[in-house]
């Protein structure tokens, strides 16, 4: 069991006790000084070792949180999946290492946590991304806490932002041949198709190889994204979200191959100039799409067209609203949208119901009745 010593040194008391380094292992001694008296030395003294035998203390060190930071991301290599990685990645990047990255991590308070969040607010993220970025700060703060850096987890003492989603804009049938009239042999044409007919996200059409196609069984297979904040094709996760089939029109067939056969084009025109990366949705030098580019063009051609402002994603949204306007299935829609259950897209899309339901209610109607009118 540690022990230490009180000592006065000129008109104060200060202590001095050794210990072992959690990190290095090698033997260590702390002295702290500026006691008034020897009762509060001993008292100081005695709380520091009750946390030293009980293997909770810590000594504040100079470490920044960039530094544990840097500790925490190597160790996650070994037990997250990549696309998972890319996404910690991007919230220490942008969110968390610009507010907090410089201070000793001993020092954070959670009253800086609650700073942080005030000022990602303030710049406009959305209550989703402070989430997000409120998940990973607890999770490196607790192995912060395991690694013997800072005593306990000052995240957790501060509330969890609420989460409020994103009001839902979708178009109308009009509206819709409206926008794909306008984008007709624009640039990113395709994409407006694709997300419009098959529900797919942002990332999954960015990343979309011309081997995820099956040109004789219409359909595609959805196995790859790009991650936001970067330019790498990840190979999608097992999961119903991300590896599933949807099934294409003739319409939608005839625009990839046309598409396909430009590509080819001006894969010749370039040579070794083009970046052959398998991309259905390339730059015209065959790498990956920036997304600030397609949504600098999305919002250029909603203006032209004269349609009411939506997100990108909306897209995603007004392909789901309007097939269950449409009668299709929900199992279908859920199928298509990569939802793990029914229940998710009925909840998330219930907007269209009331219109489903007059709609069944007249068609039943006629159908009981018909004999009788």
């Amino acid at each position: 069991m540690a022990q230490g010593s009180i000592k006065k040194e000129n008109n104060s008391w200060y202590y001095v006790f050794g210990y072992s380094d959690p990190f290095t292992g090698k033997r260590k001694q702390k002295k702290k000084r500026g006691f008034k008296t020897k009762k509060e030395a001993q008292a100081a003294l005695t709380k520091a070792l009750n946390q030293l035998n009980e293997g909770t203390y810590v000594e504040p060190s100079k470490m920044t949180l960039n530094n544990f930071l840097d500790i925490w991301i190597e160790n996650k290599k070994r037990t997250v999946k990549v696309n998972t990685l890319q996404k910690y990645h991007y919230i220490l990047k942008n969110h968390i290492r610009p507010f907090l990255g410089q201070m000793p991590i001993a020092n954070i308070k959670p009253l800086n946590i609650s700073q942080l969040y005030s000022v990602l607010h303030e710049k406009g993220r959305s209550n989703a991304t402070i989430q997000d970025t409120h998940t990973v700060l607890v999770n490196i703060f607790n192995e912060a806490v395991k690694l013997q850096v800072v005593i306990q987890n000052i995240v957790v003492a501060v509330s969890k932002p609420k989460h409020k989603p994103k009001e839902m804009n979708i178009w109308h049938q009009e509206q819709v041949q409206q926008f794909l009239k306008t984008a007709t042999d624009t640039s990113f044409e395709l994409i407006y198709v694709l997300a419009l007919n098959t529900g797919m996200r942002q990332g999954e059409l960015l990343g979309l190889l011309w081997d995820d196609i099956d040109f004789e069984k219409k359909v595609i297979k959805v196995r790859h994204t790009i991650i936001a904040g970067s330019k790498e094709i990840q190979e999608s996760t097992k999961t119903a979200s991300s590896r599933r089939v949807i099934e294409l029109s003739d319409t939608v067939v005839h625009l990839l191959k046309k598409h396909k056969t430009k590509q080819a084009e001006q894969r010749l025109k370039l040579g070794t100039g083009y970046q052959n990366m398998n991309l259905v949705n390339a730059s015209l030098v065959g790498t990956p799409i920036n997304p600030k580019n397609l949504r600098r063009n999305f919002y250029n051609l909603i203006k032209k067209a004269s349609v009411p402002q939506i997100r990108f994603h909306d897209l995603r949204h007004t392909h789901a609203s309007l097939m269950l306007q449409l009668g299709v299935n929900v199992k279908v829609i859920s199928e298509r949208l990569g939802h793990a259950s029914t229940k998710i897209t009925l909840d998330r899309y219930s907007h269209s119901l009331p219109t489903m339901q007059k709609e069944a209610t007249t068609v039943f109607d006629n159908y009981i009745y018909a004999t009788q009118n």
